[in-house]
């Protein structure tokens, strides 16, 4: 049975299209897991809403209960560690990460930013050993076969790879960079774009963004009546 770990991240409520001031990244990873159903009705869904429910941000008891052996920890540090915890383990079940996570200021939201830095954490999803010959650090889940699906929005448009304001971009490669010290460099995306313009340009790039989401799906999602790979 496939997992997919559903992530919205958007500060706005509701859907675009169907609610006032709904989110364009809600509703693209809305329709990626819906799509994903059709595919695969036997498929596990767990849902994290990061945009209205943040993670506690890092602190330097986290960073120190983080870094102290489990054996040597005390109560309190578990109980700093224990949203981590369960952030990493909802991570680990899942065979897809589905993550909706807008431009805010040219980076993914403040809360994306602090689910990050829940679950990029040593012993649990990254290797530390300073005496290791060559490189100190390496990657937890790298064997897990996972895949990172980044469904963004932004106001602007241009910043696909390539594309003239493509360096100003630090959402995908931002969120490339995280999972893939993590061991998850399997990544795809859509986004929609001209959001501050509003006009027919906006339309047309939520179509393709829409259309790009459905053709990920018929990719990487088991299709019926055909075992997944």
């Amino acid at each position: 049975m496939t997992t997919l770990l559903h992530i919205d991240s958007s500060a706005r409520s509701g859907c675009s299209g169907s609610d006032p001031y709904g989110s364009h990244t809600r509703r693209l990873s809305q329709r990626f897991v819906d799509r994903w159903r059709e595919q695969d009705p036997e498929a596990k869904i767990i849902y994290r809403d990061v945009g209205t429910l943040p993670p506690a941000p890092v602190t330097g008891n986290w960073i120190h209960a983080a870094f102290t052996p489990p054996a040597k920890r005390e109560a309190w540090m578990h109980a700093v560690l224990a949203e981590s915890d369960a952030l990493i383990d909802e991570l680990l079940q899942a065979d897809v990460i589905v993550a909706g996570v807008p431009m805010y200021n040219f980076g993914p939201p403040a809360q994306f930013k602090a689910y990050i830095d829940n679950i990029v954490r040593v012993g649990r999803t990254f290797g530390f050993d300073r005496s290791r010959a060559g490189d100190p650090y390496w990657p937890l889940l790298a064997q897990a076969g996972k895949k990172l699906v980044v469904l963004s929005s932004r106001g602007d448009h241009g910043y696909g790879e390539g594309e003239r304001i493509a360096a100003i971009n630090h959402v995908e490669p931002s969120l490339r960079t995280a999972f893939g010290y993590m061991g998850i460099r399997e990544s795809f995306g859509a986004a929609i774009e001209y959001d501050e313009f509003g006009d027919e340009r906006l339309a047309q790039s939520i179509a393709r963004a829409e259309a790009d989401v459905d053709g990920l799906v018929l990719r990487l999602a088991p299709q019926r009546g055909r075992a997944a790979a």
